[in-house]
């Protein structure tokens, strides 16, 4: 099976091009394959495949084997490996993917070697209604709501981008036990399918930093959804401005969150690592 490794920000994933291609049992393929020390090593697998109502549809496995809606650094690796390996026909410096949370839209920057530079993805409008993010708590948001995490009382505001998040702001971000934490909070009780933690430091009105525990992945260097969700609480909480840049451990995006059409709009590099052949059996 050929495959291609691509990151954006060090958010890294395996993609294969399921036009040509044929997976069978993603999950256990993306657990296997996603092994830092026994197999590719990656944060999960991506499928691009064909799509009936747009250019292409990806589908996101985390390395855990679970199957994920969506992925900010993904769609962008996918846009840029479906335009520079020409799955889509059209030369239009734009293209759809369907992913779990419906078709979006994304603009392509080209350099003059036709190669995406970096990707502009409209990430959809926020869900903050509880039942849907979901969160097992009551109200029609969760803004700065107290959550006990080991004993630890701390305040999260939670959101949605097609995947949960739970963004909670700090003074001290590198004193911050991502490892101890993200786990905990990943599986509280309080979240039936679980959660993408988020510690965010605001640096001022527009730009913040951040750090990620991912929904079956652990650490990461970048998440795109959850840097869109720690946009979308930042406004909420009064924090920052609706245009931010988001620095993250594997570099920064810009973020917009727009008034006039309620979407959060992300913007970031995408890059191709390597290809090869993974045996099936």
């Amino acid at each position: 099976m050929r495959f291609t490794k691509m990151h954006g920000l060090g958010n890294d994933y395996i993609f294969v091009n399921c036009f040509e291609e044929k997976v069978v049992g993603p999950e256990r393929l993306s657990l296997v394959i996603s092994d830092r020390h026994r197999g590719i090593g990656a944060d999960g697998l991506i499928l691009i495949c064909p799509s009936d109502i747009a250019d292409v549809k990806m589908r996101i496995f985390n390395a855990d084997g679970s199957e994920a809606q969506m992925c900010g650094n993904g769609i962008r690796c996918v846009a840029k490996y479906a335009y520079e390996h020409k799955l889509v026909k059209s030369k239009k410096p734009s293209m759809t993917v369907e992913t779990g949370r419906g078709v979006l839209t994304l603009g392509l920057e080209i350099d003059k070697k036709d190669k995406v530079e970096k990707v502009s993805v409209n990430m959809g409008q926020p869900i903050l209604e509880p039942a849907k993010i979901p969160v097992a708590l009551k109200g029609n948001s969760v803004i700065d709501a107290a959550i006990d995490v080991s004993g630890q009382r701390m305040l999260m505001t939670c959101v949605s981008m097609g995947n949960p998040h739970a963004v909670f702001f700090v003074d001290d971000l590198e004193g911050v036990n991502l490892e101890k934490l993200g786990p905990i909070i990943e599986n509280h009780k309080l979240f039936p399918q679980r959660v993408n933690a988020h510690f965010v430091r605001v640096n001022s009105q527009n730009e913040f930093s951040m750090r990620t525990w991912e929904r079956g992945s652990g650490i990461t260097l970048a998440c795109g959804t959850g840097a869109c969700a720690c946009c979308a609480a930042a406004v909420l909480t009064n924090r920052c401005g609706r245009k931010v840049t988001a620095h993250l451990p594997g570099g920064d995006l810009q973020l917009n969150w727009l008034q006039e059409d309620n979407c959060v709009y992300m913007t970031g590099p995408a890059t191709e690592v390597f290809t090869g052949d993974w045996p099936i059996s």
